[in-house]
């Protein structure tokens, strides 16, 4: 066996399956005997069923959980049998000679134990882990302290990333990336596998450390290039992974340098830790609270202005109001109009300015009713009205003037359709039109763009825009916001060439149909996650107004449960996990009621399906069965269906 190639998969799904046709492709041009691992750790996406179905020439290993990148690898590398073994992710596309220059290489050069290739993000952008130093406390104070950054082709402040070294040449290098790894089957044997002390990042450094303290050398090959949908396999913009990659750097650290190198290390990353995490989490709450502060900042401006107005010309008696009315009463008024404006779907992603009017009303209506229960807080009735209109002229103008600015017009319900072209056959850029259609994405097609090998269509088609060669002058000829490659008419590689060389444009997007696929798929940038346009299925549980009222539900059954649980605990058949899944959907981790056998119940993380407490006097329900039922509960979603499932199966609370 000349290679044995090692994928761990967790939940993707269809950036697993571009990356097993890629890999399918560079097999038959190596030409020499190759064996494919997918190692799946406890997907609920479908994987292993995509695999078994689409490559029945890959041998699947399906954990029943998640046990981690390295033991997962490790799986697969103890059943191997190449002589040389790649670790590859599994949202990466690779050339078709891939394999065999890379193999090449390695038999050119026997000292070679591990080698890494020139890795592109999803907009053919060279990503800079292709080549890595070793992260000594010198060299992570660097990166840390953003010097690296600000130097990065320095060779002394840009050594973690060795900028200094030309990205166009074949360099020994320290570390090599985990995401396409090839090591020597001997030099594993003598160093040994992967970590596992390591669940995810820090083992590709570890392992490149041990190889090279093992006499081996590490290489980075620039003679193939892959693309790596970075960001994908691994949500690098959430609070987690910062914890769980800089512990993964502590780890490398009390393993493999002094005592007091160690503790020093720890110490700068530690304090990396606190400070990125802190910035990651600061970022995304200002992400999410910016409209809703806006909102109130403009309401209490236009509110206290109404106020003053008020006391000086329209009050019988010309006397200012208690200071508790701008202290207490406003933002309790604000409070209820933006509640109810987002209960209407006044924050929903696309709005309509029918719906913050609408929840406006129901607020300045609950406002004004509440009020006359407390004689000590009852203000102008004139001034709460008032407040009203100015609550629905605030909010719905600045969702105006946001739209205006980021699409160019008015009409709220209605973003800027995507501007695009396709690159591909006639044939396959109809079957891209029809997948849009059917995933509904805005979406102006203007045309399609044919490879260059392909004969002229006669007669000539009123949509053809062109061939390949006219790529770049077509990109601002159209303002083309985004191109769809098709698989089956492009060679990886002349798609990765495509992207690498087309003029760097940030707002425009690559995406690519594989070939015999139902997905285009692809990133806008490095630093994002990977996207895709998949068929929707019309499911009620997913539409915005559904998911607002179940989260509703879901926050008030977790307080009831709380309040109540010293009396429901001891009917629970496992007590010590009721109060974790309180904590658990309140944080929004998981909901008390949702999908647990379904392939996309991974979207909706639940405690209780459906199918878990169906009434039945026969055998325990299949999986067709239960995935039957869990498929008409998330179609004719109704809250009351959650409060049903909570009183049958409330023992069950607990897991």
């Amino acid at each position: 066996m000349k290679l044995s190639v090692v994928i761990v998969n967790y939940n993707v799904c269809y950036f697993l399956e571009q990356t097993l046709l890629s890999v399918r492709q560079a097999v038959a041009a190596l030409g020499e005997p190759v064996e494919v691992f997918v190692v799946d750790n406890h997907s609920a996406d479908g994987s292993v069923a995509m695999v078994r179905a689409r490559f029945p020439e890959v041998l699947v290993l399906a954990n029943p959980d998640n046990p981690g990148f390295s033991r997962a690898n490790n799986q697969a590398l103890r059943l191997a049998t190449g002589q040389y073994q790649l670790l590859l992710n599994p949202d990466t596309l690779v050339e078709e000679t891939t394999f065999r220059r890379c193999c090449d290489f390695m038999d050119a050069h026997p000292r070679c134990g591990g080698l890494g290739v020139q890795m592109l993000d999803g907009q053919g952008q060279f990503l800079p882990e292709s080549k890595r130093g070793l992260p000594t406390p010198k060299v992570a104070f660097y990166k840390i302290s953003g010097l690296a950054w600000l130097f990065p082709k320095s060779r002394t402040f840009g050594r973690y990333h060795l900028g200094f070294l030309d990205p166009a040449e074949p360099h020994e290098v320290a570390v090599l990336s985990g995401a396409f790894m090839l090591l020597r089957q001997a030099a594993l044997a003598e160093v040994g596998l992967l970590d596992e002390d390591y669940f995810m990042y820090g083992e590709d450094i570890d392992l490149s450390y041990r190889l090279t303290r093992g006499g081996w050398q590490n290489w980075y090959f620039p003679g193939t290039r892959i693309l790596h949908y970075k960001g994908e396999s691994t949500k690098r913009t959430s609070v987690n992974y910062v914890f769980v990659f800089y512990r993964a750097m502590v780890i490398f650290a009390q393993k493999h340098f002094a005592p007091n190198r160690a503790s020093l290390f720890s110490k700068l990353i530690n304090t990396a830790i606190w400070l990125r995490a802190g910035a990651a989490l600061a970022q995304r709450l200002a992400t999410v609270a910016a409209p809703v502060v806006l909102d109130a900042a403009s309401l209490y401006a236009g509110l206290y202005a109404l106020k003053v107005y008020w006391e000086n010309n329209q009050k019988y008696v010309p006397t200012p109001y208690p200071p508790q009315y701008m202290l207490v009463a406003m933002p309790l008024y604000i409070a209820i109009w933006l509640l109810t404006t987002w209960l209407s779907g006044g924050y929903d992603q696309t709005v309509r300015a029918g719906r913050v009017v609408r929840g406006v009303v129901v607020g300045t209506v609950l406002i004004s009713a509440v009020s006359n229960f407390f004689d000590g807080w009852r203000f102008s009735k004139a001034l709460i009205v008032l407040g009203g209109v100015w609550a629905v002229a605030a909010l719905v103008g600045r969702r105006l003037l946001g739209h205006w600015l980021r699409y160019g017009n008015l009409r709220l319900s209605e973003a800027r359709p995507k501007t695009l072209a396709i690159v591909g056959s006639l044939a396959e850029s109809n079957r891209v039109r029809q997948l849009l259609a059917e995933a509904r994405v805005p979406a102006k097609v203007i045309g399609f763009v044919t490879p260059d090998h392909v004969a002229p269509l006669a007669p000539p088609h009123p949509d053809h825009l062109g061939t390949v060669a006219e790529l770049p002058a077509l990109l601002p000829l159209y303002d083309l916001t985004e191109l769809i490659f098709c698989g089956r008419d492009l060679p990886a590689s002349q798609i990765i060439d495509l992207m690498a060389r087309l003029p760097a444009q940030p707002e425009v997007a690559y995406k690519i149909l594989p070939a015999g696929s139902q997905y285009i798929i692809g990133s806008s940038r490095k630093d994002a996650p990977g996207d895709y346009y998949a068929l929707d299925r019309s499911w009620r549980l997913g539409q915005p107004a559904q998911r607002r009222s179940k989260r509703l539900l879901d926050l008030i059954i977790s307080t009831i449960i709380f309040v109540i649980s010293p009396l429901i605990i001891w009917g629970q058949r496992r007590p010590g996990g009721l109060l974790r899944h309180v904590a658990q959907v309140l944080r929004g981790r998981r909901c008390w009621v949702g999908l647990r056998y379904l392939p996309e119940a991974g979207r909706w993380p639940a405690v209780l399906s459906p199918a878990d407490v169906a009434a039945t006097t026969h055998a325990p329900l299949t999986e067709a069965a239960r995935c039957r039922l869990e498929l008409l509960y998330a179609q004719d979603y109704e809250p009351g269906f959650d409060l049903e499932v909570l009183w049958r199966g409330w023992r069950g609370l607990g897991g």
